[in-house]
């Protein structure tokens, strides 16, 4: 295989917390033509796979904060079909039973030979392009492009900071349904990096971009969340 037979714009994200190894898959990915980044934490994935939409993730199970098995744990919850391998010494039966039932659409053990690891990319690949669900989540007039990260309402393109994106991508993968507050900020912020006071703000970031292109869609359940719908109770 050569660099031609990747589509142009593939992209990877490859996390892995040993330096070493981290380069190499890198390096050789990128020889093959993929758009690589590169995170060494569970958290620092986290935010790479909402931040740049990768279209698969190779994931190293033992990370130095969160494991493997709580960042797919943690994006599949959040509505996320982003294929992951997982790619491990962790060889136990258990473990990879377990890492597959977690939503893991492979699981190769280390050591492993860089061949191996380009083929089940490309096989997991494969199978996504003849299963990839829409890319366009939409509510009422409101539509959200998760491919070129595009926001509308109403045909009129409406601009967002990396935060309001998440924000709002969470409320439309869950729309008409209400949304803890604790909810929106694990999978927005993750725990610890935002709180209550910062979550309204950013509500009220989107209501004011998206309320005048049309009828308010965010509401309020005091004490509880919000809910996201396409027209907003009073």
């Amino acid at each position: 295989m050569n660099a031609s037979d990747v589509p142009p714009g593939t992209r990877l994200l490859v996390v892995e917390d040993e330096p070493a190894i981290l380069d190499v898959l890198a390096t050789s990915l990128q020889f093959l033509g993929y758009e690589v980044s590169q995170a060494a934490t569970g958290r620092a994935a986290l935010t790479a796979i909402r931040e740049h939409a990768p279209h698969l993730v190779l994931l190293d199970v033992m990370l130095p904060d969160i494991d493997g098995f709580e960042v797919v744990r943690r994006v599949r919850a959040a509505g996320s079909a982003t294929p992951v391998i997982f790619l491990t010494a962790r060889e136990s039966g258990q473990d990879i039973v377990g890492g597959l039932d977690l939503g893991a659409d492979d699981y190769i053990t280390k050591p492993f030979r860089l061949a191996e690891v380009a083929a089940r990319v490309r096989a997991v690949l494969r199978r996504g392009e003849s299963s990839a669900p829409t890319q366009l989540l939409v509510c009422g007039d409101l539509e959200m492009d998760t491919e070129t990260y595009e926001v509308r309402r109403a045909g009129v393109r409406v601009e967002l900071s990396p935060t309001e994106y998440r924000l709002l991508h969470h409320l439309l993968l869950n729309r008409n349904r209400v949304l803890t507050h604790d909810q929106l900020l694990e999978h927005v912020w993750d725990f610890g990096e935002g709180d209550h006071g910062v979550l309204k703000t950013y509500i009220s970031y989107l209501r004011r971009k998206l309320d005048a292109l049309g009828p308010g869609m965010i509401e309020t359940r005091r004490g509880v969340g919000y809910i996201l719908r396409e027209q907003a109770t009073p």
